[in-house]
Parts: C-alpha cells; structure tokens; sequence
C-alpha cells in the first residue's frame, strides 16, 4: 500500500527518497562529473539502510530520468508518505572555494528541523565541514510538500576535497544519513528500537515478573561521541545520568526510579532545561 498505517503508537510510514536531477537535467557538473549520477546512487544506498532497519521507502526515481521539482512533490503527496527527503550535491561559482555540507528545510522548527541537524551532525562526524541548517521556503519540494522536507547537500561538487570525501567514506555517507534519519524518528518515539535493531535478542519473560524500574532517556546515538558529548553536558548539571549500551544505540538516560512519579519529575526537569526526554520503563 503507498498509504501511511499505524501500528499502536508506532509509524511504519514510508519515506520518499528523491534523488535530485536526471534525465535531461544533470544538475551540477564539474570535469565530467554530474550531480544527478552522485545523488541517485547515494540515495538508493540510504534507502536500503532505511529499508534494513523497518523502514517503508519510496524512490522519486531509480534510473536516469527527469522529472520537475513540482512533479517529485506532488508524487510525495499522492503516495501519503510522511517524510521527504531530497539528496542533492551543492556547487558554488568558483572551483574549489567552498566545502561541507548543509541542509535546507521550510522553516527552522518541528520534525524536519531536528532530522536536518541530525543528519548534518552525522555526516561531520564523517569528516565533512557542517555548514548548518538554512530555511528555503521557496524552494519547490519544501514548499508544496505536505509531510516535513529535508533538503541535503551533500558537499560541493567542485571542490576535490568533499569529492574525495563523497568517494572515499561512501558507506559511511550513506549510513549517517540513514541514522541521522532514525535517530530522529526514534527520539520522537514514531520508530521504536526494536523495529530499527533487526538482530537484537528477546528473551522469554520469567514466571515472576521484577518490579518495574522506570528511566527518562534524553537521547540515543548510533554515534558514541554524541552520547558522551550529551551525557558531559548533564554531568555538569549534576544530573545522575549514565549510557546504556545494552542496545544498538548509545543511550543517554537519566536515573533508575521505582516510583514513577519521581522519574515524571525528572522527565519534567529536564524538559524544562530544553533536552527532549523519552520515559522508559524498564
């Protein structure tokens, strides 16, 4: 079905992946190569880490062709799909004058916000320089898209050094768009871990079940540097938070209660210091 479905509280929902340019249209060009040949393979490779991890994905296109920027919206608004994502290369007027990678969404806020900067964080890791998140609300596949929109330009085109980065860290690209993506969508609980994590273990629950403990979560990182960043940052704060490596991810929690009422309270602390928590109970 191209139509998004929901399972409990959980989003199955696919995700449209829209390689930039095509056919007639190459996009940027620099000594032979061309941006629409960079953007497709890149995004068929995010979208089979995407679809590896549980993800539903639908592709604007898989060969060489060309469709407007209007087209490729209004196709993301007639499957229902609940995400957009639009893999571009940049360029700038002079060779080998400008490098790294940025994002462009509508507007600075909601959903696509958070996985604009999450990509970008992902992809510096990698080694590109991070330009940061940009509003463009005038470019077409934000603007008429219905679902939230992320454009990423991944590095310029004509600069020899985002080129040898694209060529030589590919996998690692294409696996830090992909988490940058799922990191998001989990943090905001429209993914769970076990749907992302296809190999982790279950166990047969035991005849007496232990006593519940409950956990506030203020992040979770495929990236172990951004964990240990955050956990840092709580540290300073004297919050009693620790990671959680029993899982695929990094996880940054906070407190081990058994009374509920008092991890609500420290769910809403740190809710009021700006961190965005997830209550977990163990």
């Amino acid at each position: 079905s191209n139509s998004p479905y929901i399972l409990g509280n959980t989003y199955h929902n696919l995700r449209k992946l829209q390689p930039a340019h095509g056919g007639r249209d190459p996009g940027a060009v620099y000594n032979g190569r061309q941006e629409k040949d960079d953007t497709l393979r890149l995004a068929l490779a995010v979208g089979e880490n995407l679809q590896n991890n549980g993800i539903d994905v639908e592709y604007t296109r898989t060969t060489d062709v060309y469709e407007t920027p209007y087209e490729k919206a209004m196709e993301a608004n007639e499957a229902g799909v609940d995400l957009f994502i639009s893999i571009h290369r940049n360029s700038f007027p002079s060779d080998n004058t400008a490098f790294g990678v940025e994002s462009l969404v509508y507007d600075l806020s909601g959903l696509k916000y958070e996985i604009a900067e999450s990509v970008n964080q992902q992809l510096e890791a990698v080694g590109f320089r991070n330009l940061g998140v940009k509003a463009r609300p005038n470019l077409v596949v934000l603007k008429r898209t219905k679902m939230p929109a992320v454009l990423i330009e991944v590095g310029f085109i004509n600069s020899d050094v985002d080129n040898r980065l694209f060529d030589e860290n590919f996998n690692d690209i294409a696996l830090a768009i992909s988490d940058g993506i799922l990191d998001v969508l989990r943090d905001n609980s429209l993914i769970s871990e076990s749907e992302t994590d296809p190999g982790s273990d279950t166990e047969h629950a035991p005849d007496l079940k232990p006593e519940p403990e409950y956990r506030v979560q203020a992040g979770a990182f495929r990236n172990r540097m951004y964990a240990e960043r955050l956990l840092g940052e709580l540290l300073e704060q004297d919050y009693p938070a620790y990671i959680d490596d029993s899982g695929a991810y990094a996880r940054v929690q906070v407190g081990r209660y058994t009374d509920m009422n008092q991890a609500v309270a420290m769910e809403r602390r740190l809710k009021r210091d700006g961190y965005q928590t997830v209550l977990l109970k163990q």
